[in-house]
This record gives C-alpha cells, structure tokens and sequence, in this order.
C-alpha cells in the first residue's frame, strides 16, 4: 500500500486540489476491493504546523501529520498555491528539503497547476519536462528558466516526478497515478465514477493566446504590436526585419529570448487565436476564417491549427460556438 502526503503549504492553497485529491484516492481502496484487490492508498494531510488557516480567512486546514513525524512516504502531492509565486515558495521553503529527501528515499513528487512553482524550488526539475497552467507559462520560465516548460501539456511524468496543467487537469494525472499504481480497470471505473474524462493529453483547446509582453524588449514589443495589428496579411521575417531597421538575425534572436517563440511561431499564434475568437462566436465556415486570418492554403491552415489547439477546426467549433452546441446537443 502506497502512502499518499497531500501537502498543506501555508498561503491560499487549493482546496479543491487538496479536497479531490484526497476523496479520489481514498475511493480506489473500495474500488480495488471490487476487483479482489487489497488497498492501494494510505491518504493523509501532511503539513508545517497543526492548524494551516487559508490567506482568504474562510477556511483552515488540519493536517494529521507534520513533516517532521513522517520518516517516509511514497507519494506527494503539492497542490496549486495561489497569490505571488516567490512569496508561495519563501512561505514553504521549509518543505523544500524534506521533499528532496524523501525524493531521494524513493517517493515520488506530484505538482498540480502553479503548486509547480514549489516542486521547481526543490531543483528536482532541471532540465525536466513540467506543466503548469498555461496562464503562467512566461512567468514560470523567467523565474525558472533551467526548466522544461511544455504549456500544451495536461501531464508530465519523468523520473518519479509528475505534473499537471491548468485547472481542473489534475484530475487527469490522478487517474494516470490510479492506473499506475492500481491497473487500467480500477481507473476506469474511479473515471466513470466521478466522471472524469480519461486518456486526455493536451491542454491546447483551452489556451487563451495573449501574447508575452512581460519582458523589457521595446523593439520586439513593437514586432509583436505590428504582427497583431497586421496579422491578416502575409508577412515575412525579413519584412518585419527591415521595418524595425534590424537584421533578420538579430531581431530572431531577441524575439525568442524575450517571447520564448520564434517569430513564425508567434504569427501562427495570434492568427490561430482570431480564427479561435471566429469559430467561437461566428457563423463563418471554416474557409471563411481561413481567409480572414490570412492563409490560403486550406491544408497548412488545418495542421497549424491543430498542432497549437489539439483539435481540428471543425471539432474546435463545435466544442466551444454556443450555436453548434446547441445544435449538436
């Protein structure tokens, strides 16, 4: 049976991460039972102190375990801390050792949405790949930038550690862990149970493409205001180049370092989110918003679309146009 610490940090955690977690986990014991099987968690809240009272004054939560009472667990679970990033870590840094070293006894570490800026504190994830919500995508990089950072992913899993994207996608690193440790027939059945949808991959369809504007850069704002501002029409890297008085290498270069895209990546971005905003709230066919985000060519526009959103663009209509769900329905 696997020990499962679902860590209390202070600050305003998660409750829902903290919550579902720890019913989710809990129910698969009965559910294995079910299948002739023995249990196969041993849940408990493990935190700093005894009463953990929530930023937002609403809640406090009674860890049964502190940290220093636990010689080894198997698993842990770090939820999603909201609020300032650095002020969460600083916070919790007295988590930070003993989760490096029940890492290095064995345990496995479980990041949730942002509860991964925590994970990364520990240093375990350098050069690892790590998901997170993919609002936070750019802060993250700039505060850990040694980091993988793959903001399309629901899901990571390397070397024992794992982490989930945004949101409620931590449901779906749950039932990775149940089947891991459980078999695929206890997953299923805890997925129909709470009525989670399994085997999802990709947070893409649920990106919101704002652009990363958080950077010092004023030449590559200006590069990125002139690609929103025109992104109907064709336009190469060298013209863009030659408008801002740069040499096309130069201004590549300072338009990853500052975005974390490259400059065609950064194009097809903003023209996918508007086609996104079309199909979303429009009665435009597929060809008329691939017209009107200025490409021709109905097969590049389809793979671009799919690569960034994970769907294609009829599947991504009926999924969020109001009208076709309705339709649909």
């Amino acid at each position: 049976m696997k020990h499962v610490s679902i860590l209390i940090p202070n600050g305003h955690t998660s409750l829902v991460n903290i919550a579902g977690t720890h019913q989710i986990f809990s129910s698969v014991n009965g559910i294995a039972e079910r299948f002739g099987k023995g249990p196969v968690f041993n849940v408990q809240l493990v935190g700093l102190s005894r009463k953990v009272p929530q930023d937002t004054g609403l809640f406090t939560v009674n860890p049964e375990r502190l940290i220093g009472e636990l010689e080894r667990t198997d698993i842990i679970v770090i939820p999603a801390i909201h609020g300032d990033p650095q002020d969460g870590v600083k916070r919790n840094r007295d988590l930070i050792p003993w989760m490096v070293d029940q890492y290095k006894n064995g345990a496995e570490l479980v990041s949730f949405c942002i509860g991964a800026y925590l994970l990364a504190a520990t240093s375990l994830l350098k050069g690892k790949k790590c998901a997170t919500h993919w609002a936070h995508a750019g802060a993250f990089r700039k505060m850990y930038p040694d980091v993988d950072l793959v903001d399309d992913r629901i899901m990571t899993a390397e070397d024992g550690i794992y982490t989930s994207g945004g949101a409620y996608s931590y449901l779906n690193l749950i039932l990775y862990l149940i089947e891991k440790n459980a078999g695929r027939e206890t997953a299923i059945t805890a997925a129909k149970m709470f009525m989670i949808d399994i085997d999802k991959e990709s947070q893409s369809p649920f990106i919101i493409f704002e652009g990363q504007k958080d950077h010092g850069d004023e030449i590559v704002r200006e590069a990125q205001q002139i690609i929103e501002q025109n992104f109907q029409d064709k336009m190469t890297v060298d013209e863009l180049a030659s408008v801002l008085s740069l040499s096309r290498r130069s201004l590549e270069r300072r338009f990853k370092k500052a975005t974390s895209n490259t400059i065609v990546e950064y194009i097809q971005r903003v023209k996918i989110e508007a086609a996104k905003n079309s199909l979303e709230t429009t009665r435009k066919n597929v060809n008329e918003v691939m017209y009107d985000v200025g490409y021709s060519d109905d097969k590049s526009f389809r793979n671009v679309f799919r690569r960034i959103t994970g769907l294609s663009p009829i599947e991504y209509r009926n999924k969020y146009n109001r009208e076709s769900a309705v339709i649909n329905g």
